[in-house]
């Protein structure tokens, strides 16, 4: 009879039971990151063949098309996913993709160091999209006149500044600069990241969103009030969600937001002649979306 003490001991397992299962799923995975590469390389080839059709020249930022593929992705997203990571990675894939098409710099105005405005600019636009900072709104949106930055972030406009950058637009130069986008696209904002408000300027006319806003410039002529001019936007069907007014010794000019997107030749433009005078659309940006933080 043998022993208990000399008894042999059960063979030891050289793995714990789960490692098939384990190696199963990352097998899965591996499956599914190859799937996503393969797609991704056949998103670019799209990019490539939509930016012949453009033609020679043509700005290849579209800010209107990125945020409806945006909020439709969101809309049909049923995961435990954070659908903040939708919006990251979406937005390094346009950064990505635009610049293919060509330069991709953005000017940011930086009025004083540490400004968020850059750290919302890289947000946005990409980690690795070249950013070149300006210290005034001036020096920013001539380098997308030059053609030397796609496009550039600039201070949101407040009633009070002293320089009311957006009136420069009121010029209507060649090449006209029009806003294009707001930031953050996103919100709420979790913790850590950029809470400053700013617009994006480009050489190229706004493309719908399907839920845009519109801002509009013009001049106040004679004694018009923020009340009078109100009341006219009202009556025009162009009632203002904020107005901000800047005083200065030639002129009132006045910066006009409105809901939804407001072509040239809109005919409401035209019924604000009696308190104004040249009603210009400045520009129009895809209202952001709300979401989980």
């Amino acid at each position: 009879m043998t022993s208990a003490a000399s008894a042999s001991p059960p063979p030891a397992s050289s793995a714990p039971p789960q490692a098939p299962v384990l190696a199963e799923l990352r097998a899965e995975l591996d499956r599914i990151d190859d799937a996503i590469h393969d797609l991704l390389q056949r998103r670019a080839e799209v990019v490539e063949k939509v930016a012949s059709q453009g033609g020679k020249g043509r700005v290849p930022i579209r800010p209107g098309r990125e945020a409806n593929i945006v909020r439709r992705l969101l809309a049909r997203h049923d995961s435990k996913l954070p659908k903040r990571l939708l919006v990251r990675w979406w937005r390094e894939l346009f950064a990505a993709t635009t610049s293919m098409q060509g330069s991709y710099v953005v000017a940011v105005c930086e009025t004083e160091a540490g400004s968020p405005h850059v750290q919302a600019a890289r947000e946005h636009f990409g980690a690795l999209t070249p950013l070149r900072a300006h210290r005034s709104p001036a020096q920013a949106i001539a380098e997308v006149s030059a053609g030397t930055a796609i496009c550039a972030v600039l201070p949101m406009p407040a009633d009070g500044e002293q320089t009311g950058w957006w009136t420069a637009l009121l010029h209507r130069d060649e090449p006209r600069i029009h806003v294009i986008a707001r930031l953050p696209f996103w919100a709420p904002r979790p913790e850590g990241a950029p809470r400053v408000q700013a617009l994006v300027v480009a050489a190229v006319a706004p493309d719908a969103s399907g839920r845009d806003r519109s801002l509009i410039g013009l001049e106040l002529t004679g004694e018009s009030s923020r009340a009078r001019l109100t009341a006219a936007l009202t009556a025009a069907d162009l009632p203002p969600l904020t107005t901000i007014l800047r005083r200065d010794p030639a002129a009132t000019t006045v910066l006009v937001e409105v809901e939804g997107l407001v072509a040239e030749d809109d005919p409401r433009l035209a019924r604000l002649g009696e308190v104004a005078r040249r009603p210009v659309v400045l520009g129009a940006y895809a209202v952001p979306v709300e979401g989980e933080s």
